[in-house]
């Protein structure tokens, strides 16, 4: 099969011919319909903290159909269509049978979406909805981490809502703040490309980028945010988090950083401020979010910014590195109809 594999740090990924996985016991062959360019993928191959292998497949934002089936499967048939969720886990500790597959002794995050065909247990399985095209289905993944940021926000119906960030994950955070009662909602970012988009997705107001002050916040929201999340994952997002929530307040971190970073403890004590973080997801938000792309898969779809080939996608990827008018970039990893 044809594969965009990661070789070494800095360096772009190549495709290549590599073997077609095999199904063990317990374990599904997908065909990769759709996978998402994710930015913790650049963070992945431009890191040493992560410690990804040469040789390695990444992409973990897919959907696609069951292609073969391994010993013991039965969950799942060939044929059906199914969101991944890319926590490999042992599916048997308590954790994995509560579906929070992240705690698991073993977990680890697989990848797999940018190759034709991907492997991965049939507990990592989420069923899509008829209704769902594959075409949209990999849209799961990045809308299940900004419901699992809302959900640990335990926001209230009517709170003010800040959030730091218009990509992809600070979209899905004000699309689940919006459906899940938030009273007024507004986004800032570092420019105002996607303005419109944050306003599609639910927010009521988009803050200038020249002057996106606390007090710019408070006349937009009514008053100090009641839950901020941030959603960019640079240095001195954290303080400036911190900066506009109200006191006894929440700040979500959902932005993944791997530099250090700094804030003034004193800040958010005299708050009382409460400060969560939110990392990955469980069983439950992907179904959630799967059931949301049967009812409203046109909404999400506008984060949608263009559909690649394989062979098209490693200055594809380079290129999102830099600012760019792109949001979510999905690749169609199957091969080109002649």
């Amino acid at each position: 099969m044809r594969a965009a594999v990661f070789h070494e740090l800095k360096k772009p990924l190549t495709v290549e011919t590599v073997k077609d996985p095999t199904p063990g016991d317990d374990q599904v062959v997908i065909e990769v319909c759709r996978c998402g360019i994710c930015g913790s993928d650049l963070h992945l191959t431009e890191d040493a903290i992560f410690g990804v292998p040469g040789g390695t497949v990444l992409g973990h934002e897919y959907a696609g159909r069951v292609a073969a089936i391994g010993k013991g499967v039965d969950r799942v048939k060939v044929g059906d269509h199914v969101a991944m969720m890319p926590l490999h886990s042992c599916g048997r500790c308590v954790h994995c049978l509560r579906g929070e597959y992240a705690w698991c002794s073993i977990m680890r995050v697989d990848g797999g979406g940018y190759g034709e065909y991907s492997l991965g247990f049939q507990h990592q399985c989420v069923p899509l909805p008829k209704t769902v095209s594959l075409d949209d289905g990999a849209l799961v993944e990045p809308m299940a981490v900004g419901l699992h940021g809302v959900l640990l926000a335990q926001s209230q119906p009517g709170d003010r809502v800040l959030v730091i960030g218009a990509g992809p994950i600070g979209l899905a955070a004000t699309y689940w703040a919006r459906r899940l009662g938030a009273g007024r909602i507004a986004v800032t970012a570092g420019s105002t490309r996607r303005a419109t988009l944050a306003l599609t997705m639910g927010a009521d107001a988009f803050l200038d980028p020249a002057d996106a002050s606390p007090e710019a916040a408070i006349r937009a929201l009514g008053g100090m945010p009641d839950v901020v999340y941030e959603c960019v994952g640079v240095p001195g997002m954290i303080a400036r988090g911190i900066d506009y929530v109200r006191p006894r307040g929440t700040v979500v971190v959902l932005g993944l950083c791997t530099r250090e970073d700094h804030f003034m403890p004193f800040t958010l004590v005299s708050k009382e401020a409460r400060l969560q973080a939110s990392a990955f997801y469980d069983r439950r938000d992907f179904e959630v979010c799967a059931d949301a792309l049967d009812k409203d898969a046109d909404t999400q779809r506008a984060m949608v910014t263009d559909v690649i080939q394989l062979e098209d996608m490693p200055p594809v990827f380079e290129a999102l590195r830099q600012r760019t008018t792109q949001c979510k970039v999905l690749v169609d990893p199957r091969p080109r109809a002649r």
